[in-house]
């Protein structure tokens, strides 16, 4: 089974998650709304892959993200551990 911690608190309709294989990769946050996902690098801001949403809902997205990054970060660090952050 894949660990996928989700972020609790950040309000809407979207679900922000990691996957735990993807430690290994630069900080990144996966965001989930039913079936359509993507992929946002985190510093600096910037989407990685859109399987769905639409571009005035992936800058929704991006601004709950920016609002909310110094959260993520430090959901990433506590998940991935902070050595990670050498990668970006």
């Amino acid at each position: 089974m894949v660990d996928m911690p989700t972020l609790k608190g950040i309000p809407g309709p979207y679900r922000f998650f990691f996957y735990s294989f993807d430690c290994n990769e630069p900080m990144h946050v996966h965001v989930q709304r039913e079936k359509i996902i993507c992929k946002f690098w985190i510093n600096p801001l910037a989407l990685a892959r859109n399987q769905g949403f639409s571009a005035k809902e992936l800058s929704t997205i991006r601004e709950i993200i920016a609002r909310n990054r110094d959260r993520i970060m430090e959901e990433w660090d506590g998940h991935c551990g902070k050595t990670t952050r050498d990668k970006n």
